[in-house]
């Protein structure tokens, strides 16, 4: 997949993850999350042993929930 697929992704994944868990955030705050939270799904998925299908929504949906992760722990280390 190219760059430009996973910057569509990305901002996709963070829109979604921040309407998910009531955040705010710019255009550049949600490509930053749907960026890292592909790269945290990812990690993740693959650590566990979890299989998607190789296609956009299968891509979506591993950045989508690598972004609420990385929103939920980003949210734990602010408020420390």
């Amino acid at each position: 997949m190219g760059i430009i697929a996973w910057i569509f992704i990305g901002l996709i994944a963070g829109w979604l993850a921040t309407q998910i868990l009531d955040g705010s955030g710019g255009l550049l705050r949600n490509l930053a999350v749907g960026l890292v939270g592909a790269i945290v799904g990812g990690f993740l998925f693959e650590k566990l042993r979890l299989e998607v299908m190789p296609d956009f929504w299968g891509h979506l949906i591993t950045a989508t929930i690598g972004a609420i992760v990385f929103l939920l722990i980003w949210r734990v280390i602010r408020r420390a």
